[in-house]
């Protein structure tokens, strides 16, 4: 059986872009009634939710604003 980037690679990468998501679309579609239980509605953040977030926002913050030696 060929892995899903095996079948990105042959099938969906020479799709137009609306058909990649719409086939997204439908993929996402069809788990989310597999098992309606299996996501997580609630909005409270679980403690590895917040430190990915810190993770993130120290590494954009990084990237974003190099620290500079001289401030004069």
């Amino acid at each position: 059986m060929p892995t899903a980037e095996q079948v990105f690679e042959s099938s969906v990468h020479a799709l137009p872009r609306s058909e990649r998501l719409r086939l997204a679309a439908l993929i996402l579609q069809e788990l989310a009634q597999a098992d309606p239980g299996a996501l997580d509605y609630s909005d409270s953040w679980s403690d590895e939710d917040i430190s990915d977030l810190q993770a993130h926002s120290a590494r954009h913050a990084s990237s974003s604003f190099p620290q500079e030696d001289d401030f004069a």
